[in-house]
């Protein structure tokens, strides 16, 4: 069965850095797009960043560019990102969701994982 989970959030001072990891199961990379989601206290769920099946990663949210990276391992099964000179605004649950193919902005994925909680510090 389909499977996704995030995990590696936790606290991090401002200006620090953390990788998260979404482990897969169920699909292909090769067919399926996974994108980073994220929902700040109080604040409707938004898309950050993905990466398509040929490996294409368009960005949602200007304000991670040149901060965020996602990367495949295609060995393990797990998609990353990679979150440099975090921010406090950073600070959300951040989840991980895979559709057919192509990325998309909107939460209109067919697979979720359960977030994982990033608390940037001032």
């Amino acid at each position: 069965e389909v499977q996704l989970q995030a995990s590696g959030g936790g606290l991090v001072q401002t200006g620090g850095s953390l990788r998260l990891s979404c482990a897969a199961s169920g699909f292909t990379f090769d067919d399926h797009a996974v994108g980073w989601f994220r929902q700040a206290p109080g604040k409707e769920r938004e898309g950050v960043l993905c990466i398509n099946s040929a490996g294409y990663m368009p960005y949602f949210e200007d304000s991670v560019k040149g901060r965020f990276t996602i990367s495949r391992d295609y060995a393990k099964n797990t998609v990353y990102l990679q979150m440099n000179s975090l921010k406090p605004e950073d600070t959300a649950v951040y989840s991980c969701a895979a559709r057919l193919n192509y990325c998309s902005p909107s939460s209109n994925y067919d697979y979720w994982g359960q977030g994982t909680l990033v608390t940037v510090s001032s």
